[in-house]
């Protein structure tokens, strides 16, 4: 499973800022990666891990913004285009790299 989380958060105030910087490193911090500019990604076991990072997206959501979690199975995942104007090497398209312990 693929859990993917989409935000949206204004950046005008400091508070706002710190608010964003607080969400953004809880995310990193529990396993996501970037897949764009505030989307992140984190591979999960299964169905119930999938549930209970969700919940806990839910209990450490920012005050301010809008947060939406997608998870999607792997084979949905590999279907996943990538489109760029130009070639590009940093984009993760691929599970290559992830280990699983």
């Amino acid at each position: 499973m693929r859990v993917i989380v989409f935000f949206d958060m204004p950046t005008e105030s400091a508070f706002d800022r710190r608010e964003y910087s607080r969400f953004r490193k809880y995310l990193i911090k529990n396993g996501f990666m970037m897949m764009q500019e505030s989307v992140y990604i984190k591979l999960t076991l299964n169905q119930t891990t999938a549930k209970l990072l969700v919940d806990s997206i839910k209990r450490s959501k920012p005050s301010v913004g809008l947060v939406q979690v997608l998870v999607i199975t792997e084979k949905q995942f590999q279907r996943i285009e990538t489109i760029t104007g130009e070639p590009n090497r940093t984009v993760l398209d691929s599970d290559d790299g992830v280990v699983i312990l």
